[in-house]
């Protein structure tokens, strides 16, 4: 089966990890999304996998990860003999791997958009732009008469983007129609390139920019993601890491795990010369938060219930939290049992 549209050669190692991660989105119209969300729940439950899956109109979005067999199941099931039919063919996908779960739980949303842009006269199903494949983006990006944009957050692209690249600097990918207005012309600018995680967001970007007048405009095809696991580091024009959606935080050439931390209290990523800046206290406080007590009281106790929960050999986080409370009870009832049967003798 083919679950995903790429055809690029991927130089990935074949890993022995306990778990596969999939990242996953294709624009696709699903009307009956609303009786789609209990059965994708439902499969991703009883295998116990994990992440988040966003269904809206427009198509599906999301990242998640389990055994590989269990993932292997899911692909299955998305694009030949689930509910969705062939409607999610030819999605793109890609694959990753991890040594400790990226998630800590199931979540099957359902969301107006599945990258939320709010701009009703775009539709990534009817127009979008020039796909530009992994191996073809350097020759692109490094032409003079071309413009190249990140469509992504500053937080992402604080720790890595591609070399000359314009930083839109936008907490929200709503305020991209804003940048696009003030930085951008379609009478000046006649060829734009652009560039985001896994490829979604420049979709919606590439389709909004047409709507507006721009001639021509690429994107790379399964994004930064997609570059850095099948161009060899040695020819790569990305600097720095990848900032991803779980509890990897980011990721580097090949799809190695990054070095990047999250901060605790404020969910900024942190490189490592983040967290040799004088506000930085593990868990509790980094520089992009260094004036927000309220902020650093909350992340404090919670380090202090994770550190407890450490000690005591329990999760603090995530399904687990429930499977230790629950063993937790049964070891409490057992042990009022063998008290009562004790008393009674």
């Amino acid at each position: 089966m083919t679950a995903h549209s790429s055809t690029s050669m991927t130089n990935l190692p074949q890993p022995d990890h306990p778990y596969k991660v999939m990242a996953v989105y294709k624009f696709a119209p699903l009307p009956d999304v609303e009786s789609l969300k209990a059965p994708l729940a439902a499969f991703c439950c009883t295998r116990e996998i994990k992440g988040t899956l966003i269904l809206a109109p427009e198509g599906i979005n999301g990242t998640v990860s389990g055994s590989p067999q269990a993932i292997e199941a899911l692909a299955d099931f998305l694009f030949v003999s689930g509910p969705f039919g062939t409607r999610l063919a030819g999605a793109e996908v890609k694959y990753s791997y991890a040594d400790t779960a990226p998630f800590l739980r199931m979540k099957v949303r359902l969301k107006p958009e599945i990258v939320t842009l709010r701009a009703p006269q775009v539709d990534p199903n009817r127009q979008v732009g020039t796909y530009v494949e992994p191996e073809d983006w350097n020759a692109l990006i490094e032409r003079n008469d071309v413009v190249l944009v990140d469509t992504r957050n500053d937080y992402e692209v604080g720790i890595g983007t591609f070399q000359r690249a314009l930083d839109p600097n936008t907490q929200s990918f709503v305020e991209f129609k804003d940048f696009v207005a003030k930085n951008l012309d379609p009478k000046r600018d006649k060829k734009v390139a652009m560039f985001c995680t896994g490829g979604i967001r420049c979709e919606k970007a590439s389709s909004y920019m047409l709507s507006q007048g721009f001639e021509e405009v690429f994107h790379l095809k399964g994004g930064i993601l997609k570059y850095l696991e099948v161009v060899p580091e040695t020819e790569s024009r990305f600097s720095g890491e990848c900032f991803v959606f779980d509890e990897r935080v980011s990721v580097g050439h090949g799809l190695e795990l990054g070095q990047a931390t999250l901060c605790r209290a404020c969910r900024h990523p942190l490189t490592a010369a983040d967290r040799q800046h004088q506000h930085y206290v593990e868990g509790v406080s980094c520089a992009y938060c260094a004036d927000d007590s309220d902020k650093h009281q909350a992340a404090a106790e919670r380090q202090r219930q994770m550190d407890l929960a450490r000690q005591r050999g329990r999760a603090h986080m995530g399904d687990a939290v429930a499977d230790d409370a629950a063993r937790a009870r049964a070891e409490k009832i057992e042990r009022a049992e063998q008290s009562r049967l004790a008393n009674k003798g």
